[in-house]
């Protein structure tokens, strides 16, 4: 059997590792590399994307049937909060019934001080919009809180509008909706058709022996970039997905620390698949590691995990395929304090530890209600409700530093101009031809499962999934039923467009926060990251090591991206941030290199050079 993979002696003409990293061009994240992102097929993303369009539509029914106004909201605040697994779903869900009941209180409570009160309504907003961005900066509630302070000041604002005599019964019975029918969707929905979170977890892990497969077989630079974005994201879902099949208490504390194991090895096997792909290994090599791998995944693939795996019969003239066989035996094997428990996790407070002495918390917070009050006031002064969707995409949009908002702001317009002209569309040549609620949620679904494909793939592009929701619902959702009012799609998708200028204008104009701040403490992360894989002596520390390192140089290149995207001297910096690229690649392959050969006498340069660039 003959697989196209390469010879163990490159070609002499051919060009090294070393020199294409060092010729490697520095740039930011392009419109090729964006749509592959888009297009990327990994593993599982079809499926969490269909629950979550189940989910939206779901709500939409129920909302339909209760009648509910701007069925948008709770159509949006579903496929924010939608999670992978059954059990998150669950929490999530149990979550904002809880926090309905006091914001009920609160709004009932802000009603009696701001009806007829033009000022102190704006008073109130104002400091409503402060604590929810300051919590979402500042606190463990980061998820959510944006959330909860769009409905909240949305509500406020919704209030204002109707008559006095219904007010306080129309803001408890819509905001109990606007958080109840999510709540109730995500918990009882979600725990019919999301995995458990076991099985999540174990599928993972098979997509990564399978990535390992591919690359063995021999593979283009499309299969590398894809098997590097793997490697990027490390454990952290992983072990995220094992802590919540630990809540289920229906899996023994064995096979939990089996699997969570099999996480960190997973992506040990991959990087020294990689390293073998790059530097070649012979055909009767990788056919035997391939058997082995591919038997490996259909056992994780069936929710289970290998009791006993038997050393592949690898030469060692592929020093990459030597050590990937060599930790095949212990490759679900856990370390003695593992089998016995989970590992403990530092607890940390609600509050993050420099809450209340770093002043970018409340930078953030002030540049965020600048945001949303700048957009009140021009609701109110154009006297234009339609346009109120530029108060809800305030608290959506905004991110900590400046790097961020640029290099999102084209995902944010692309994702919402697609989605308001879908909106646009289906008013104009879709609704027309619906005589009842099926061909309606339908549509729903379709355009839910789109934006929720996006959604639900590389964080680089998620914000245009959410946008492309965040458009569509609030141009054809608003009532309850079908619209056909092209001046509402019109009015909303204006809105969300001026709410997008208005908060890069704030965030951009006032304490720009740039990610240049952060790129030294991530450098020296990784730094650190690499000196303690070089000191890991067993299967299991080793395995755990590279999966931190990984999410760390994960965690560098993201920051030299948004750096990079920041208008602000780009071009004095720029033979400073090229070197930075070259490190940060040298890195990567430095950390697989230390799963084959730890005993790297260069790796004090590479260290030595990371911290200087860190400053």
């Amino acid at each position: 059997m003959a697989l196209p993979v390469p010879e163990t002696s490159p070609s002499p003409d051919a060009p090294t590792r070393e020199v294409i990293q060092s010729t490697s061009p520095l740039r930011t994240l392009g419109l090729a590399r964006i749509w592959r992102l888009i297009w990327d097929p990994a593993p599982g993303r079809m499926g969490y994307a269909l629950r979550m369009a189940a989910g939206c539509t779901t709500t939409v029914l129920v909302g339909e049937i209760w009648q509910v106004p701007d069925l948008g909201v709770p159509a949006l605040v579903t496929m924010a909060l939608w999670q992978k697994d059954r059990v998150t779903n669950a929490l999530v869900g149990v979550l904002v019934n809880i926090v309905v009941v006091f914001l009920l209180l609160l709004i009932y409570g802000l009603i009696k001080i701001t009806l007829d009160h033009a000022m102190e309504l704006v008073i109130v907003i104002a400091l409503l919009s402060f604590g929810f961005f300051f919590l979402g900066s500042a606190s463990k509630l980061k998820p959510v809180a944006y959330m909860f302070g769009l409905i909240t000041v949305f509500g406020l604002v919704v209030i204002d509008q109707v008559p006095v005599g219904e007010v306080i019964t129309r803001a408890i019975l819509y905001t109990d909706l606007f958080l109840a029918m999510p709540g109730a969707v995500m918990i009882i929905l979600g725990l019919l058709i999301c995995p458990s979170p076991r099985r999540v977890l174990t599928d993972d892990i098979a997509a990564r022996l399978r990535m390992a497969c591919r690359l063995l077989r021999g593979a283009d630079d499309r299969t590398h970039e894809q098997a590097t974005d793997m490697l990027r994201s490390g454990t952290t879902d992983m072990m995220k997905s094992a802590k919540m099949a630990s809540l289920e208490k229906i899996w023994a504390a064995k096979d939990l620390a089996c699997l969570r194991q099999s996480a960190r090895s997973s992506v040990a096997v991959l990087a020294l698949a990689d390293e073998a792909s790059r530097n070649g290994i012979s055909t009767e090599d990788a056919v035997c590691l391939i058997e082995t791998l591919e038997k490996m995944a259909a056992i994780f693939a069936d929710g289970d995990y290998p009791a006993a795996i038997e050393r592949p019969a690898v030469s060692s003239a592929s020093p990459a395929g030597a050590a990937l066989a060599d930790m095949l035996p212990d490759f679900a094997t856990p370390s003695a304090e593992d089998e016995k428990t989970a590992p403990k996790e530092k607890k940390s407070g609600f509050f993050a530890d420099d809450a209340f002495s770093n002043p970018e918390h409340v930078r953030f917070a002030v540049k965020g209600t600048a945001g949303v009050m700048l957009s009140y006031l021009a609701f109110m002064v154009l006297d234009w409700p339609g346009i109120h969707t530029c108060i809800i995409t305030c608290f959506i949009v905004a991110l900590p530093t400046m790097g961020e908002m640029v290099s999102k702001l084209t995902l944010r317009i692309s994702g919402a101009l697609v989605g308001g002209a879908i909106g646009i569309g289906s008013i104009i040549f879709v609704m027309p031809q619906l005589d009842g609620i099926t061909g309606f949620l339908i549509l729903i679904f379709v355009v839910s499962l789109l934006a929720a494909w996006v959604k639900t793939g590389d964080e680089r592009i998620a914000y245009a999934g959410f946008q492309i929701g965040l458009a569509f619902y609030l141009s054809d959702l608003k009532g309850f039923g079908p619209t056909s009012d092209m001046e509402t799609a019109r009015d909303r998708i204006i809105g969300i467009m001026l709410g997008n200028f208005i908060t890069y204008a704030m965030f951009t104009s006032f304490w720009p926060a740039t990610a240049r701040d952060r790129i030294g403490e991530v450098l020296r992360k990784l730094a650190q990251a690499l000196q303690r894989q070089s000191q890991a002596f067993t299967p299991q520390a080793r395995a755990e090591a590279i999966a931190n390192t990984q999410s760390a140089l994960s965690e560098s290149e993201r920051t030299l991206e948004y750096i990079m995207a920041e208008p602000i001297n780009t071009l004095v910096d720029l033979p400073r941030l090229r070197e930075t690229k070259h490190a940060l690649d040298d890195a990567g392959c430095l950390s697989e290199d230390l799963l084959v050969t730890p005993e790297r006498t260069d790796l004090s340069d590479h260290t030595a050079r990371l911290e200087r660039l860190a400053g």
